[in-house]
């Protein structure tokens, strides 16, 4: 195990790419997070789980892994049951396509180009990345506590479900099920009476009743279409709190072009019907070739967070791990946040390394590379939130390579411009406000530029 104190956005090193994070608190008290992990920039997701929690939101712990696609009985085997994709029921352009995608025992197995040919013209532009062809990855997963004992349920690349058990929350999870549906993304719920709920689903969401023994569903009580894209702009990624009465259903919305937004519907019945409520956060800005988000909604302590990932490396893959408080309106609905450098942790003070990665929002060719800040390009901007300065700041250091102007702004007004000629600073001195403020780079006449970080000084 691994501890990391004073955590803010991305939470965990940049070495850490944990995606798709469920959080759930455990009967220690302590959050989980359930999610999955990035290890190739060529294909989502890998053949292992680890799990991270916290007490605080602040220090966080590093379980290492929790689960293996090597100990599922059925991965690879071609005599194991398999079982139809039944969200895959949206509207069919072409008679008869539907019948037959929705019949194919083992998709993940197909061709890219012809999944991808199948799909368009059932008029589904689809990226279905490279994962496809890394049989036995697992894709994003959720977990629940019950009588003792701790549920892991996960979905693989060939689109089959299941569930692995443990005696403590970060696992490992062994004594694996399998589950009589196909898809991705599952979703576990336990209601106020003890019933428990499962979803599953990708572009329209199936929900049923499980088993007290929480390996089997009631499959006379599957609902089809809880949400769908058409609807609800739902792309995948279920999720599902409770909270005065009221059922949250929260997931990736494609209602601002790509699904990077997380969008919430709500019901008085776990299994809908559900009516869209709004956007919670946004992450489209986070890196040029951004192009999912997925996560979830907790309270910890008293105070209700979302969880959700970031791109980085000029990839769609390669995400990390991120959190920000939310809040809750009189009427339930949910106030949409902005991604954040602090996430649930403190603003960055004077004196303070800000980091080059920590930066939340970026415009134009730049990106987060490991890191640093690099492929700056002249126009470009990047944005960091927040910081909080006790005195004014007068002084500015700047941790780069290569050339360009760099001016600075605070709240949208300019408080000075720093040269960076071969990696040396030739301006420092800037005027600042004290007080919280959002803070922005514009660069310019870059050649070569770099970033890794800035400190402010009074």
């Amino acid at each position: 195990m691994k501890e990391f104190k004073d955590c803010r956005n991305p939470v965990l090193p940049p070495e850490y790419h944990i995606a798709d994070p469920e959080g759930h608190v455990m009967p220690d008290g302590r959050v989980y997070i359930y999610g999955s992990w990035d290890q190739s920039a060529e294909s989502y997701c890998s053949k292992k789980y680890r799990v991270i929690s916290s007490a605080n939101m602040i220090d966080w712990m590093d379980h290492d892994i929790s689960f293996d696609s090597s100990l599922v009985p059925w991965a690879g085997n071609p005599e194991a049951p398999r079982y139809p994709i039944v969200d895959w029921n949206f509207l069919d352009p072409t008679p008869g396509l539907l019948e037959v995608i929705k019949e194919i025992p083992i998709i993940g197995k197909m061709p890219s180009k012809l999944l991808k040919m199948i799909l368009k013209k059932m008029g589904k532009n689809i990226d279905i990345g490279k994962s496809v062809k890394e049989p036995n990855n697992l894709y994003a997963p959720d977990a629940i506590h019950r009588n003792g004992k701790y549920y892991l349920y996960f979905c693989l690349s060939d689109f089959s479900e299941g569930v692995a058990v443990s005696e403590n929350p970060e696992g490992p999870f062994e004594e694996v099920y399998h589950l009589r549906c196909g898809g991705i993304d599952p979703a576990v719920f336990i209601d106020d009476d003890g019933q428990a709920y499962y979803f599953w689903g990708q572009f329209r969401a199936s929900g049923a009743r499980l088993k007290n023994n929480m390996t089997e569903l009631e499959e006379h009580s599957i609902v089809r279409n809880i949400v769908t894209e058409e609807t609800h702009g739902f792309h995948e990624g279920s999720s599902i709190r409770k909270r005065n009465g009221i059922y949250y259903f929260v997931y990736p919305c494609i209602w601002r072009d790509k699904p990077t937004a997380m969008a919430y519907a709500t019901s008085r019945h776990p299994l809908g019907p559900y009516e869209y409520r709004g956007i919670i956060i946004d992450n489209a800005a986070c890196d040029p070739a951004s192009w999912n988000i997925h996560g979830s909604i907790e309270e910890v302590n008293g105070q209700w967070y979302i969880f959700y990932h970031r791109s980085t490396g000029k990839s769609r893959y390669m995400r990390r791990f991120c959190v920000e408080p939310i809040y809750f309106n009189d009427d339930g609905t949910i106030n949409e946040v902005k991604m954040t450098s602090q996430g649930a942790g403190r603003p960055f003070e004077l004196d303070e390394l800000l980091e080059g990665y920590r930066a939340c929002q970026l415009s134009g060719g730049v990106y987060v590379d490991h890191s640093r800040l690099v492929n700056i390009q002249h126009g470009d901007k990047v944005c960091f939130r927040y910081v909080d300065w006790k005195e004014e700041p007068r002084q500015v250091q700047i941790k780069a390579s290569g050339n360009g102007k760099i001016r600075l702004l605070c709240d949208g007004y300019d408080i000075g411009t720093v040269f960076i000629q071969d990696g040396d600073m030739i301006a420092s001195e800037i005027k600042g406000p004290a007080g919280t403020h959002e803070i922005e780079l514009e660069f310019t006449d870059t050649r070569g530029l770099a970033l890794e970080g800035i400190v402010f000084h009074s």
